[in-house]
């Protein structure tokens, strides 16, 4: 690997549901550099992860992404209002992992507040991560999202917050190809990469 820049300071230049950071660095050529950064965590917890990131590369992950599996091989999919983009848009289900909280139980609590469906209790194990969790966006952000494939069956109606506008909908594997060549709402590239891959 090349020499990689030391991280010299963090800057909190704002906050709230986002934080935005500057990152102060020292390029290996001795020159300073400063990046833009943002993140959920706050300064303690940014710096946290950041350190850790830099040495060992293996954090926790902060969300969860989804791949619901039907029995007969359908894939449970989202219609979600997105207010960044001011559209609905094609997703998983998906959502950030609670304090305390497993991994398995954040999918389950996520399948069932936006989808109403549930772990399936006769396949162990119904639900199968990918070896590491993913970043959203490395240009941007740490936030890091582990993608689990879950194995589900309907067990009653959805609960999602309020102001989360969902409308789940199944789309047959047979049918995967189709739907993405005639998709025309915004999709996030986890998705459409994950869907593409189960459509060969």
């Amino acid at each position: 690997m090349p020499p990689t820049p030391t991280l010299e300071s963090i800057e909190t230049v704002s906050t709230g549901w986002i934080n935005k950071y500057h990152l102060h660095y020292t390029l290996p050529d001795g020159r300073p550099y400063t990046y833009e950064g943002v993140s959920r965590k706050g300064p303690e917890r940014y710096e946290a992860a950041l350190e850790a990131l830099g040495s060992t590369g293996a954090p926790d992950p902060d969300a969860v992404c989804i791949v619901p599996l039907l029995p007969d091989g359908s894939v449970l999919l989202e219609r979600e209002f997105r207010y960044p983009l001011n559209s609905w848009c094609v997703s998983l289900p998906a959502g950030l992992i609670d304090a305390g909280e497993s991994l398995e139980e954040a999918v389950a609590r996520e399948l069932s507040e936006e989808t109403g469906y549930r772990l399936r209790d006769d396949i162990a194990p119904a639900v199968r991560p990918l070896p590491q969790p993913g970043f959203s966006s490395t240009g941007l952000t740490e936030e890091n999202v582990q993608v689990v494939f879950a194995q589900v069956e309907a067990a009653g109606k959805a609960r999602p917050d309020s102001a989360e506008l969902i409308e789940p909908f199944i789309v047959a594997r047979a049918d995967l190809r189709a739907f993405l060549d005639a998709n025309q709402l915004p999709i996030g590239t986890r998705c459409q990469l994950i869907l593409e891959l189960l459509a060969l």
